[in-house]
């Protein structure tokens, strides 16, 4: 008896084993990921040039995106099956459409970084959650939590206290309050509304048409690319690179954040792969901006919040500028809307028998 409930032992010890490696493993890369993903906001506004066209900056993110999700297709084992199994128009109809809106939504973003300090922006943006949480709601009747809808309402009201203040003359550190509220706020805002739309017509090609994030991040990009590039035939952006070259306004340093970029998606594709199980097959299509690949569920929350916390602290490091008093209330707010938006997910109720 004894003997046999050593060795019945024995699996147990090694599968928790496994699974504590795998965690550590899981809490390595989502460090590593949080650190992008708090400095991103501030390598796009330090390293990127305002001469730099917008188009340009957008479509080489793209052709990072497109790389990454390859080299993770190919390390999973997975490229050769995609690669058969790929039709133009099931493309298309998943992936066609978020495209054009993850095209204009990076468009507007490029802006938004130019003219918003690092914080105000990452803070900004997380509204995108807000409107995912709607959009799925509409398009896949998918429902929140009283405590779900709670969060979003704080995630408004720090919205609503950050436009305000930062938009006004008083909150506006130095910069011209109507650029930072037409070239900085609005953009963001408007990013905020397209990314909730794509997010969730992602969700619904997840879904129904079966397409995994590495395979949509892959197709989004290209067919983004496209629309950017028959976009510049007619576009400001496109006689300004016709008149001054693609890479006007490109230095060495202007790489830096497209290679973050890239490097984030690579990272994401490790927490993606080491989660496993249900953490694997579950996704948040409200956080793809920064790396464009889709972000685990149920480490979003710790990725978002140790990430405004991370730029908060690299502002202040490397800018010398401490937040802003409509920052200093609006962060709490938002970290608590994001971590009771995760901590109490929607449940459906079983019915009495």
């Amino acid at each position: 008896m004894a003997a046999s409930s050593k060795s019945s032992s024995k699996p147990k010890r090694g599968g928790e084993e496994i699974r504590d490696s795998i965690n550590k493993k899981v809490l390595f890369y989502s460090a590593l990921l949080t650190l992008q993903y708090g400095a991103q906001p501030l390598i796009s506004k330090r390293f990127v040039r305002r001469e730099v066209i917008v188009t340009s900056s957008v479509i080489a993110c793209d052709v990072a995106k497109v790389v990454c999700g390859l080299l993770l297709l190919a390390r999973d084992g997975n490229l050769k099956k995609l690669f058969k199994e790929w039709t133009l128009v099931g493309a298309l109809t998943a992936s066609g459409l978020p495209a054009a809106i993850y095209a204009l939504q990076n468009s507007l973003l490029q802006i938004a970084y130019r003219n918003l300090d690092s914080l105000t922006f990452s803070i900004l943006n997380q509204t995108k959650l807000f409107f995912t949480a709607f959009f799925t709601y509409i398009i896949l009747r998918q429902k929140q939590s009283i405590q779900q809808i709670g969060a979003l309402f704080l995630l408004i009201i720090a919205a609503v206290l950050l436009s305000v203040g930062e938009g006004s003359s008083k909150g506006s550190t130095g910069n011209n309050p109507e650029l930072v509220l037409f070239y900085g706020i609005v953009p963001v805002l408007v990013a905020s509304v397209l990314s909730g739309l794509a997010s969730a017509l992602c969700q619904w090609a997840s879904q129904v048409k079966k397409h995994t994030s590495y395979l949509m991040t892959i197709e989004m990009s290209v067919f983004g690319t496209l629309v950017l590039f028959f976009s510049t035939f007619k576009s400001p952006d496109g006689a300004a690179i016709r008149q001054h070259g693609f890479f006007y306004g490109w230095t060495a340093l202007t790489w830096i954040p497209v290679i973050a970029n890239a490097i984030g998606g690579i990272l994401v594709g490790l927490v993606t792969s080491y989660a496993g199980g249900v953490r694997k097959a579950s996704f948040d299509f409200s956080d793809e901006m920064m790396t464009g690949i889709y972000v685990p569920l149920t480490n979003q929350g710790f990725v978002i919040v140790s990430a405004l916390l991370v730029t908060a602290l690299l502002q202040f490091i490397f800018d010398g500028k401490p937040p802003s008093v409509y920052c200093l209330v609006a962060l709490p707010l938002v970290i608590s809307s994001i971590s009771i938006y995760q901590k109490y997910p929607y449940r459906i109720k079983k019915k009495e028998a």
